[in-house]
């Protein structure tokens, strides 16, 4: 099976779920490897530590 090619990170086209997926990415610290390596570089770890926070930022959000 071929590797599946992921596109760039467009910081100019970003959807509001994008952009808290990326604020978050840079609370935890993996901001720049994103940018540089994209999401499928992320631990399994990472990735659920910014799922989670995703989560609970919505639900304030909705809070509000």
């Amino acid at each position: 099976m071929g590797k599946k090619k992921e596109k760039p990170i467009d910081l100019n086209n970003l959807t509001p779920e994008e952009k808290l997926k990326l604020e978050i990415a840079d609370e935890i610290g993996v901001y720049q490897k994103v940018i540089t390596h994209g999401w499928r570089s992320l631990s399994a770890k990472e990735s659920g530590k910014i799922g989670g926070l995703m989560t609970k930022k919505k639900r304030e959000m909705r809070k509000i």
